[in-house]
């Protein structure tokens, strides 16, 4: 075999945020849109053909494009398990929505590892997979995620959720609660300060978590014991706590109940996390306005970038088209 190709899809959160590097649980789903990548081998080299540019990039250093770091990540982290790679042409095709929270980068990182594992007919399961694009992630394009957003992007499917328990990785596909569908909308902010961010917040877990006397803040069995906390700490403990908590009762929730977690959800991140922002906040209120929502959050790390809402089922293109009117300029409709 000469050539091969593989897609992976983008995911959104509907529970369980910032929860995956304290070891917690999680919720995800799998969107519809999808990246897709070829893998042809050629003379000598590598070359990467991807967002209108032919890039040519060797093994040997790594690249300056931020966007070519996954895929130059997933070839070294193959070629560290003694993976003999030939010279190869590249060429990425994505209608995944970048920069707004829907784990573009994971999407590529997978579909990169599912079509070189077709290519070179490699033994490595989905799991593997992922951990590896996990690696290719956080060592090469330097991005320090937990692994939520490589399994959801190669284990999850459209219409089911991914419980993940992301220490042990225990999981199980779960139906989309009864009579319900998901809405994505993009805020139209831009996630500027997602990552400087996200790196504080995963600081701050680390230190509550050391004060604690615990591995991680998913060992935590007792709220009373987060009070000993200064702040911020305190109220970044008890988001955690509580998002763990709320991920577990979804599980078999019903459409109303699920919706009822969703909505506390945004307001721990906003109040306790202090991940939203005022624009975030105006769009979930805007999205719970409408008769046809249980429930909405935002999705993803925050400081901008997208919402999800859960509808009624055959009402989520009209709910989130009349929460655009109410918030105004800017927004757009990702997934309904």
């Amino acid at each position: 075999m000469s050539t091969a190709s593989a897609s992976a899809p983008g995911r959104v959160n509907l529970l369980g945020e910032h929860t995956d590097y304290n070891d917690g649980f999680v919720l995800p789903t799998a969107i519809a849109q999808q990246t897709r990548v070829t893998v042809e081998k050629i003379r000598h080299g590598f070359v990467l053909d991807a967002l209108g540019e032919r890039t040519p990039f060797s093994l040997e250093q790594p690249p300056r494009r931020q966007s070519l770091r996954y895929v130059y990540g997933c070839l070294k982290e193959l070629q560290d398990e003694g993976v003999e790679l030939p010279p190869l042409a590249i060429r990425v095709d994505s209608d995944v929505p970048m920069g707004v929270g829907l784990s573009s980068s994971a999407a590529l990182e997978v579909a990169t590892l599912r079509a070189l594992r077709r290519l070179l007919e490699l033994d490595l399961d989905d799991v593997r997979l992922a951990r590896l694009a996990q690696r290719a992630e956080i060592r090469h394009a330097g991005v320090q995620c937990g692994i939520m957003d490589q399994m959801a992007s190669s284990l999850a499917e459209p219409g089911h959720m991914l419980f993940l328990d992301t220490r042990s990785l225990a999981r199980e596909l779960l139906p989309l609660p009864p009579g319900s569908a998901v809405a994505v909308l993009d805020s139209g902010i831009a996630r500027s300060l997602a990552a400087s961010g996200y790196n504080e917040r995963r600081a701050q877990c680390e230190q509550a978590a050391q004060e604690l006397g615990v591995r991680a803040l998913r060992d935590v069995d007792d709220p009373d014991r987060l009070e000993r906390l200064p702040q911020p700490l305190r109220r970044r403990a008890r988001h955690v706590f509580s998002e763990n908590a709320r991920v577990l009762q979804a599980r078999g929730a019903s459409a109303q109940e699920f919706g009822r977690l969703m909505s506390a959800s945004h307001d721990s991140l906003s109040k306790d996390y202090e991940v939203s922002t005022p624009q975030l906040d105006a769009l979930v209120e805007a999205l719970r306005a409408q008769p046809a929502v249980y429930g909405a959050k935002l999705t993803g790390a925050g400081f901008g970038g997208a919402c999800v809402a859960l509808c009624q089922a055959g009402e989520a293109r009209a709910a989130a088209r009349a929460a655009l009117r109410a918030y105004g300029a800017g927004g757009r409709i990702l997934v309904a």
